[in-house]
């Protein structure tokens, strides 16, 4: 029987390589709608809404000023708490929340892909791309705490490293991606792994330079914590709007592979686990 020019054929992922990324692109309009969907109804039926964006950083940074930096008195590198403080949550909030939120896909979404065929890899993609509307609105409280302590003369700057960003925030988003997949796609078989997600992306914190500076931790440490991925992301953005820290292009450059790695992985388990995943979920 032949196939009409309108016919679509499905088939399952053979060869190592037989991964069609390029169905993502072919349904990007679908990918759109669940980038909306994702964005208007977080805070559809909450009395502040958007506001939450803003207030749950703000408190937060509020909280570490007064537990580390008064209470246990850690170093800011002479910078000011609120605002060392404040960089840092924004853009770790944005890492966590897409990895806890992208690891639970096939476990949350198991009706809808249970009906109708489409590329399962959409769904944690559009997750890790509306969560840049959460992130912008951080980012301009930041901005604004920022350009008072730069008016304020506190601060440094260095103007060309801060261009950088876009591509700290590309590599932020990608590492999470790829983590959130796998184990979204382990998940499905062990499911007691999600709670030593979240548990192990608290500890995550803790081992990133989020509450403290580099230059604070011991050297017999300090080629652990490097190793970290997150590490140099947070040092460039701190070096880049603070004008502390340092700026190491090799680490950079590491965390710049290490995403496009752990993304690769994760989406090749990740579609390979979609083609069986309603038998074990």
């Amino acid at each position: 029987m032949s196939l009409s020019r309108t016919s679509t054929v499905i088939k399952p992922n053979k060869g190592l390589l037989d991964y069609k990324i390029n169905e993502l692109w072919r349904y990007r309009d679908l990918l759109i709608l669940f980038i909306k969907r994702d964005i208007l109804t977080v805070y559809k039926q909450t009395i502040l809404g958007p506001l939450w964006y803003i207030i749950q950083p703000a408190l937060t940074t509020l909280m570490f000023t007064f537990v580390f930096g008064k209470m246990a008195n850690i170093s800011t590198d002479g910078l000011p708490h609120v605002l060392f403080y404040l960089l840092g949550i924004t853009f770790w909030s944005y890492f966590a929340d897409c990895l806890n939120k992208t690891s639970n896909t096939f476990v949350l979404n198991q009706a809808i892909f249970g009906k109708v065929y489409f590329p399962r890899a959409i769904v944690p993609a559009s997750t890790v791309i509306s969560a840049l509307a959460k992130l912008l609105v951080q980012l301009l409280l930041f901005l604004g705490v920022w350009a008072y302590y730069l008016n304020e003369g506190v601060i440094n700057p260095n103007w060309q490293i801060i261009f950088l960003t876009p591509l700290v925030i590309l590599f932020f988003g990608g590492i999470s991606l790829g983590f959130g997949m796998l184990f979204s796609s382990l998940t499905t078989k062990y499911k007691d792994l999600s709670f030593l997600l979240a548990f192990g992306v608290q500890l995550w914190m803790y081992v990133s330079p989020v509450i403290y500076p580099m230059s604070s931790i011991p050297n017999k440490y300090l080629l652990l914590i490097k190793w970290n991925p997150i590490a140099p992301l947070l040092e460039v953005l701190r070096y880049g709007f603070l004008g502390r820290g340092t700026f190491d292009l090799s680490m950079f450059a590491y965390s710049g592979f290490f995403s496009f790695l752990i993304l690769a992985l994760g989406y090749c388990v990740f579609t390979k686990v979609e083609q069986n995943f309603m038998d074990t979920v």
